[in-house]
């Protein structure tokens, strides 16, 4: 039998995005396996079901669920469609591995395979599967679009019969793949860009971009790449000398997040109320708790004269784009282990193992376990 490959609808409010693509599909049909879909889930992402050339569609995920050998996912499928899985199988997506102790649980007990691709290794051969960076260039994009879109002054310098408007100073906090993408559009769009990261390390990557390092002369450098935590002291350090930068900024776009954890409360009430009248400021880990002090997640929110946004889910807001990212990081993921339309799973391999979840009836994602106390 041909290896099933299921793609399910997805059901959190707000998700636009899909799993595969067209494009995409074609290849794991190449590679010998069969597609399955439920009928007009890629819509939402503007993906009719007649643009999916040779696939089987199914009503409803149960029904794709209880024959697929793999189950794609965006996020992580509620628990009364994982109780559909066969055991055996395969759940790939973004699982949100830190946030629910029930659903690993779950996962494990019905004996499924699941990898998230938040627990990819921090290592070269990982980037073309990391969809963390692909998502996130897409939030940083959309980031800087939001903070233009609400601010009132032009990003760019204009010129005009009666003289010249400055451009607007954007300032951006995290220099991760979505900081640079938002220093790199904010600057595409014409502003003047600063930033500011713990790693001092961004700097090049920085100025690379035309924007210039923000330096407060506190490092935070943690291990594969993502940043640690402050020590109280340094908090206060980077806070006098970062509250001056915010204090001149038009716009603030904040970026920072550390995996499995609350993000770091940035932007304290003080440096707000020292913002110019008019200022917007763009939140993009307001999902996990927010950078900015004051951060309402899914609202826009007044103090004073400083507008707060908290958006959700950024990348839905671009869902062609972010779903073919997305599905071309999933086919990198799972591509290499199909063999002759089989799937051929290898525990030797460094990425398949580091992405783990739970298999053989257990949790086995030791950082997992010790978050959620398994």
């Amino acid at each position: 039998m041909p290896l099933i490959i299921g793609v399910l609808a997805e059901t959190a409010e707000g998700e636009r995005r899909f799993s595969v693509v067209p494009d995409v599909v074609k290849k794991y049909q190449g590679l010998g396996a069969t597609v399955v879909l439920q009928k007009g889930a890629g819509v939402p992402a503007h993906f009719a079901d007649d643009a999916f050339a040779e696939v089987t569609f199914a009503d409803t995920a149960a029904e794709i669920c209880a024959q697929a050998d793999v189950v794609f996912c965006v996020q992580p499928p509620p628990a009364e469609i994982i109780d559909t899985m066969k055991s055996g199988s395969v759940l790939l997506g973004m699982l949100q591995p830190w946030a629910s102790a029930e659903r690993a649980r779950q996962l494990a007990e019905r004996q499924i395979t699941s990898f998230a691709l938040e627990l990819l290794p921090r290592i070269s051969r990982a980037q073309s599967m990391d969809a963390l960076s692909s998502q996130g260039a897409v939030a940083g994009y959309e980031c800087a679009l939001i903070a233009a879109d609400h601010s009132p002054k032009f990003f760019p310098m204009l010129t005009y019969a009666a003289g010249t408007i400055r451009p607007a100073k954007v300032l951006v906090i995290g220099c991760g793949v979505a900081g640079l993408q938002a220093i790199a559009t904010a600057r595409r769009i014409g502003a003047m860009v600063e930033a500011y990261d713990v790693r001092p390390d961004t700097r090049e990557q920085v100025e690379s971009l035309g924007a210039k390092f923000v330096d407060t002369g506190v490092s935070a450098a943690g291990a594969g790449g993502y940043a640690r935590e402050l020590t109280d002291e340094e908090k206060a350090k980077q806070a006098e000398r970062l509250g001056k930068a915010v204090a001149q900024a038009d716009a603030l776009i904040t970026t920072a997040a550390v995996p499995g954890k609350r993000a770091p409360r940035i932007i304290t009430a003080d440096m707000i109320a020292r913002m110019k009248p008019g200022a917007v400021v763009v939140d993009m880990a307001a999902e996990t708790g927010g950078n900015v002090e004051g951060t309402v997640a899914g609202e826009k929110v007044w103090i004073n004269d400083v507008l707060i946004i908290g958006p959700v889910n950024i990348p839905s807001r671009m869902p062609v784009h972010a779903s073919e990212m997305y599905a071309k990081n999933l086919f990198n993921f799972i591509s290499p282990f199909i063999k002759d339309g089989a799937l051929a799973l290898d525990w030797e391999d460094e990425v398949m193992a580091g992405a783990c979840l739970t298999h053989a009836g257990e949790v086995r994602h030791a950082g997992v376990k010790q978050v959620l106390d398994l």
